[in-house]
């Protein structure tokens, strides 16, 4: 598939086509693969107010790094709709010229109560993270008992709404790898497209080991055996997910596999964070302040040849390192996935 031309390309010569914003780092999850409790307690210090972009400032970053090629928006925490008036947001960032595709990726526990505005605000898509459909396994993995309900009930409403809908799934071997096949199942039978995404080491504080990683591969032949699948070729340049389609009726799956099948070679993402640094890798250490350049008064030139400068001198390849030196790299020390979005 040919690469964009109108972008600007990094060391590896891929292009910036996809901007995502984290819009809060507070999430009312604790999930044990991305905030787990013993950390994240209720004492944790998530950033003050003060401290996160407006949304005047976050949209108006946007129509820079839409200057510069950028075409979808997505919209991340922590859990954004833990963010006031997030519609406002959506609104404004759907009257930039030339963005073509706003999306969202939530857990979905407060969902149902924003669908419609959200939707009318000019979102197009909804990401909704489901890792079992067991209430009891659920609410171990989500750290705050949260039932399976509040998420579907969620997703309902996305569809009543006309939001177009995936649903994600972290596979952990030994904590939910059970639910591969139920999950399968279901998400066929409603019609949403269900995305296995491999266990990753995003941050520093999940514990992760290699052997709690259930191969994509693998995935893919379980669900085989029972509902026999074919590969599908992608959507568009840097797609994550590699795509099949059941052969028997409607429906597909995709499968996010950044552990054993890394990506990198395609990655076309820059992740601001809620308080404005910008991340060239989700397994980045360290990230560029854009919030200092906007608060001293500098212009749009001067910003967009900052972020310019940095995408031009990007080389981040974290998954494809990992497959060749897995001990040594995953000890690097990252920012969290909390901070900014998955």
């Amino acid at each position: 598939m040919q690469k964009p031309t109108h972008s600007i390309v990094d060391k590896l010569q891929r292009p910036l086509r996809d901007l995502r914003i984290s819009v809060t780092d507070q999430c009312n999850f604790r999930c044990r693969y991305c905030m787990p409790e013993e950390i994240f307690g209720s004492d944790y210090k998530f950033l003050p107010k003060e401290k996160l972009l407006t949304f005047e400032e976050l949209t108006r970053l946007t129509r820079i790094f839409v200057s510069l090629g950028v075409e979808k928006v997505r919209i991340t925490g922590g859990e954004p709709l833990m963010r006031r008036d997030l519609p406002t947001f959506i609104h404004m960032i759907s009257k930039v010229g030339r963005v073509k595709d706003i999306a969202m990726t939530t857990n979905g526990s407060l969902l149902a109560k924003h669908a419609k505005a959200l939707k009318e605000a000019g979102l197009h898509r909804v990401t909704v993270s489901l890792d079992s459909l067991d209430d009891d396994r659920f609410g171990q993995m989500n750290g705050r008992g949260f039932k399976v309900s509040h998420v579907l009930e969620g997703i309902e409403a996305a569809a009543a709404a006309g939001l177009q809908i995936k649903v994600n799934m972290v596979v952990q071997k030994g904590t939910n790898d059970q639910d591969v096949l139920p999950m399968a199942r279901y998400f066929r039978e409603k019609g949403h497209i269900l995305r296995f995404i491999e266990y990753m080491d995003v941050g520093n504080s999940n514990g992760w080991r290699l052997d709690q990683v259930l191969p994509s591969r693998d995935i893919v032949e379980r669900i085989h055996r029972e509902m026999p699948l074919e590969p599908v070729g992608p959507n568009h340049y840097g797609e994550v997910a590699s795509r099949y389609r059941y052969l028997e009726g409607k429906g597909e799956i995709g499968l996010i596999s950044s552990v054993t099948q890394a990506f990198c070679s395609t990655c076309t993402r820059v992740r601001l964070s809620a308080e404005g640094k910008m991340y060239s890798c989700l397994f980045a250490s360290a990230g560029t302040d854009l919030r200092a350049p906007l608060r001293e008064g500098k212009s749009d030139p001067e910003i967009r040849e900052l972020i310019t400068e940095f995408w031009r001198h990007r080389t981040d390849r974290y998954s494809e390192e990992r497959l060749s030196n897995t001990p040594e790299i995953t000890k690097k020390k990252k920012v969290e996935m909390s901070h900014i979005g998955g």
